[in-house]
């Protein structure tokens, strides 16, 4: 059984989700069916292997809700030899999987493309041999992670000291593995009832070679990978187009692709006059009049560019390698190229951040309202969330966050241009799934049924600080008390900590993001000198 912790519409939109099954379908060993939280194909009488797909931290106690939807024990410890081996795998697990640790049997670090079909060769070679062994097996493939036989040792004080084996002929770390074949991944379900109907989607790109020092995106899939034109994305688009006339190129930074120019003129040609094309959010440097004419052409209305920030310092800060012309210009080929919206990323709560930086942010949209008066403006604005195996990981919540996403609503929203904020509230769930250890796994089990509402996460943790989560800890293996809320999700972390991913190898390790974190700051300092 193969799951997605959301409904059929948006869970089939995901292309990780699709490829995993279709690799999965495509043996002749394994019947793979899947499971959505509102539908799914007829299960099997007995289920072996149960997987869940995780891109989105606030998904992730969706788990809980099915595995009890299946009658599966939420507990890995209280499985027994009848019960499926509970795996999962995405961004959010391997990135940080420990709040849910306990939860799963196995969990896939890093891309599926190789170590997907190890995971399944190996379970299939000791399927005959008793549970234990089955997971101490899985635990000698490379990027394969079983929380069970690692433990994390907490001094007197509760404070996390390391996370270790708990044999000696295991590997003391895990390293996230990394795909470097020639091709990426596009689409292999196409259907009318996905959130983005109809559409074919190709990955142009893997990772993002600009490294700005938040972003999970970037860091964590490095190195930043780009299939070949001929051999790798005009057949993976052929394929699709045979079955509709819906285009999507994805990827962090699509018009990166070094044969970017070359893919959009062939594209260009009269014989794809039919198809309907989008692209995710792409460089604004690289927005010129050639792409927006073409987008317009195929049936575009609007191009996605990523600023994070209206201040040129905390641009700087971050590692944004982007001019203030260059946001103008893209809107005015965005303008020009016949495109009716421009769609802008912002962010609040960075690292160092001070209301002016606000201010420039909102005097940056107000220009470039006047600039391009005809250019429908949308500014999409999330609050910092730090993120594992990035250079912010240490950095907690501002909490002024909420705030200076009110202020931007107030200052634009009067002039006409749309603003759309996340959710403040939930930011800082973010960040407590993303930021915590497996002391939280108590207070997700809590939460599951009333985890869509604010006021049952702060309760259940208010509780489990209080050890009074009592029909929840009976259940799970005996974990000191969680650090306070507000170590968790506002206070920045000394580099020295033992972070709860330290067992977990990522592209760069701890060292090499110590030194880009303190780029951060001294270039800021820098910046901060010059202006002065």
């Amino acid at each position: 059984m193969l799951a997605f912790p959301s409904t059929y519409s948006i869970g089939i939109t995901s292309l990780g989700y699709q490829v995993i099954w279709a690799t999965l379908a495509k043996r002749e060993d394994i019947d793979v069916r899947r499971l959505f939280t509102d539908q799914g194909d007829i299960p099997h009488r007995t289920c072996d292997l149960f997987g869940l797909s995780l891109s989105w931290e606030l998904d992730g106690p969706v788990l809980l809700d099915l595995l009890e939807q299946q009658r599966i024990p939420l507990w890995s410890h209280q499985r027994g030899e009848n019960n499926p081996i509970v795996f999962g795998g995405g961004p959010v697990l391997t990135a940080n999987p420990e709040p849910l640790a306990p939860f799963f049997d196995v969990v896939l670090l890093g891309d599926g493309e190789e170590l997907l079909p190890a995971f399944i060769d190996t379970l299939q070679q000791v399927k005959q041999l008793p549970r234990t062994d089955r997971l101490r097996a899985l635990a000698k493939i490379p990027g394969v992670y079983v929380p069970r036989l690692y433990e994390p040792i907490y001094d007197a004080d509760d404070t996390l000291l390391t996370v270790k084996p708990v044999e000696s002929d295991l590997p003391p770390s895990i390293a996230k593995q990394t795909w470097r074949g020639n091709t990426l991944t596009h689409s292999t379900v196409i259907t009318p009832d996905a959130a983005w109907p109809n559409i074919h989607m190709v990955e142009v790109v893997r990772s993002c070679p600009e490294l700005c020092r938040f972003c999970l995106a970037s860091y964590l899939t490095l190195p930043f990978r780009s299939p070949s034109l001929d051999d790798g994305l005009i057949p993976a688009i052929e394929k699709g187009l045979t079955a509709t006339k819906r285009l999507g190129l994805l990827g962090a930074s699509v018009t990166q692709h070094p044969q970017f120019g070359e893919l959009l003129q062939w594209l260009n040609k009269d014989r794809f006059n039919d198809i309907r094309l989008s692209v995710s959010s792409v460089r604004a440097a690289t927005v010129n009049s050639e792409l927006t004419r073409i987008l317009n052409r195929r049936g575009s209305k609007s191009l996605t560019i990523a600023i994070e920030s209206g201040s040129e310092r905390i641009r700087a800060m971050i590692n944004k390698k982007l001019a203030q012309e260059e946001i103008f210009a893209a809107a005015k080929y965005a303008f020009e190229g016949g495109l009716s919206g421009l769609k802008l990323y912002g962010m609040v709560g960075l690292p160092t951040e001070e209301d002016s930086d606000i201010d420039d942010t909102s005097n940056l949209l107000l220009n470039l309202k006047k600039t391009t008066p005809g250019l429908r403006l949308t500014l999409g604005v999330s609050t910092f969330v730090p993120k594992a195996h990035t250079p912010f990981q240490w950095h907690g919540i501002n909490r002024k966050a909420e705030k200076r996403l009110k202020q931007l609503a107030k200052q634009l929203k009067p002039k006409g241009i749309e603003v759309r904020p996340e959710s403040f509230g939930w930011s800082t769930i973010q960040a407590l799934l993303s930021r915590s250890d497996r002391r939280l796994a108590p207070v997700i089990a809590s939460v599951r049924g009333s985890h869509n509402k604010l006021g049952s996460w702060k309760k259940a943790y208010k509780a489990a600080r209080e050890g009074d989560l009592s029909t929840t800890t009976e259940q799970a293996i005996p974990l000191p008390r969680p650090p306070a809320w507000e170590e968790v999700v506002h206070e920045s972390w000394e580099p020295s900590r033992t972070l709860p991913w330290t067992h977990l190898e990522g592209p760069l390790n701890q060292k090499q993001l110590i030194e880009h974190h303190h780029q951060a700051l001294n270039e800021d300092v820098g910046v901060t000198a010059g202006e002065e």
